[in-house]
This record gives C-alpha cells, sequence and structure tokens, in this order.
C-alpha cells in the first residue's frame, strides 16, 4: 500500500483535518483510513442525487464505524448534501453534525451509528426492503475491523447469507488496529476472507488505497448472484499522515499540540 495520493483524495483529507482543526477534536487515524473507499463510492458507484437525498430508488450506504464521520461528513459537502462551511460547525453544541452521524438531521445519512456493530442489521434490512417492493437499489454497510468483533454484525451476516442477499455489500476497513491496540492482539479476525465465506457471502480482497482497485472491486459488484459480498479493503489507520500511520493515539485527538499541527501541515502541502 504505497500509492501516492492524488490530488482529490489530498483535498478530503485536507476538509477532515481542517474540520478536525477546527472543531478540537474528532476521530482521524479511522476517518483517514476510509477516504478512498468513501470517494470511489460516491464518484463512481453510488446512484444517489445530493439535491434529493430522500429519492427512493437511492442506492443506500451506511456508516456503521460511526466514529470515522469525519471523512463521511467531507464526502457528503463535496457532493453538496449540505453546504461545505457547515463543516466548521463540527461537533459545536447547537450544530447538526455530531460526533457520529445521525439519520434525519444530516442529508445523506442512512443510519444513526456510532454504538458499533448494528450498521449490517440495518443494511440487511434495506435489501430486504428493496426485495420486498421490487427494487434495484443496492446497499453498502462500510465497517471497522474492531467494529466486528461485535457479535450482532455476525448474526447480521447470517440472515444475509439465509436470504441470499446479492444486493447487500459488507464493506470492511481492515487496518488492523482499533482503538487500544491491534486487532491480532485484542481479537484476531484471522482468517478473515473464510469467516465472511463460511457466513454466505462471496468474499473480496483490495488495496483499500489504490483507487483503480477499487473501482474494478466495486464497479463488478455483486460478485455472484444468490449471495451477498464482503469487499474486505486493506488499509492504514491515519493514512497520508506519517506521524499518525499505524498510530493508536490518533483514533482520536481532543487536542492538538503545535509539532501535531506541523505534521499535518506538511503531509499536506502546507507551510
Amino acid at each position: 500500500m504505497t500509492h501516492e495520493l492524488d490530488n482529490r483524495s489530498l483535498h478530503l483529507r485536507k476538509m477532515v483535518l481542517d474540520t478536525l482543526i477546527t472543531a478540537g477534536r474528532g476521530h482521524p487515524g479511522p476517518a483517514l483510513s476510509l477516504i478512498e473507499i468513501m470517494r470511489v463510492l460516491y464518484d463512481d458507484i453510488l446512484d444517489i442525487r445530493p439535491s434529493e437525498p430522500k429519492w427512493e430508488d437511492r442506492d443506500r450506504c451506511i456508516l456503521s464505524k460511526g466514529h470515522g464521520c469525519l471523512a463521511l461528513y467531507a464526502i457528503l459537502a463535496d457532493k453538496g448534501f449540505f453546504p461545505e462551511d457547515d463543516l466548521k460547525t463540527f461537533c459545536d453544541f447547537d450544530s447538526y453534525l455530531g460526533g457520529h452521524p445521525e439519520y434525519g438531521k444530516i442529508p445523506g445519512v442512512e443510519a444513526s451509528t456510532g454504538a458499533l456493530g448494528h450498521g449490517l442489521s440495518i443494511g440487511v434490512g434495506l435489501a430486504l426492503s428493496s426485495r420486498i417492493k421490487n427494487k434495484d437499489w443496492r446497499t453498502f454497510v462500510i465497517m471497522g475491523d474492531g467494529e466486528i468483533n461485535e457479535g450482532a454484525v455476525w448474526e447480521a451476516a447470517m440472515a444475509a447469507g439465509k436470504h441470499s442477499l446479492d444486493g447487500l455489500t459488507a464493506i470492511i476497513d481492515y487496518n488492523k488496529l482499533q482503538s487500544y491496540g491491534p486487532t491480532s492482539d485484542v481479537l484476531d479476525l484471522e482468517p478473515l476472507a473464510d469467516k465472511w465465506q463460511s457466513f454466505g457471502f462471496n468474499v473480496v480482497d483490495v488495496d483499500g488505497h489504490d483507487v483503480a482497485a477499487l473501482r474494478q472491486a466495486f464497479g463488478a459488484l455483486p460478485v455472484g448472484s444468490g449471495k451477498p459480498t464482503a469487499v474486505i479493503c486493506h488499509t492504514i489507520k491515519g493514512k497520508g499522515i506519517p506521524v499518525a500511520e499505524h498510530n493508536p493515539m490518533w483514533h482520536h485527538k481532543n487536542k492538538l499540540k503545535d509539532d501535531e499541527l506541523a505534521s499535518i501541515n506538511a503531509a499536506l502541502g502546507r507551510n
């Protein structure tokens, strides 16, 4: 995962980090590992209408790892779901942009998430609804690797396999580092692809920072009829800010020191 970040990826990271700096808090590590996943979905894959966020036939995308919401807010603002200037209010007392996304308050947000482990269950319900209504919308659920320690994820996976929900895609942001340590130490997930396959999913492995590879993987969905798909995206927590990469201290920040601000600005090409 040595891909250099192009202007689009750098621009979205600037939006995330400027929001973090203005608010003085947020979850930069979990957001930065998501940027290319969110970018490809919203730029190239999802059938959505920013001017009509409740359009019934839209594709649904749920950020189940709600603490990574800075990446979601950046792409939604970039796409015009709400004014980009509103990012400056992130986590203000009276702002609608809270530390976790809320359905019904933020245009483009499909589920209130943050209590981890529930997004896939909601996604199963949406995918079943699409089938019952004879609609063609697709449902995408983005989960963190630490999040899938939660048993509810695997209950939902069993239901998705049982109902052959080929309109459902589970996306795992596999940065291998959760809030307080490596996933391999906290609760080892391997063999991760085999686990999803055993629950009735087709599985795709992809470099989660390779835009071309993500386009190819998401553009080929569903992988096969009669099964949901799990896309395991191998990522780097804190991607794009060297001091933050692979660093659990950047999972959440509530104060940025001068040297940390300097590292951010240097990585973004700002003096």
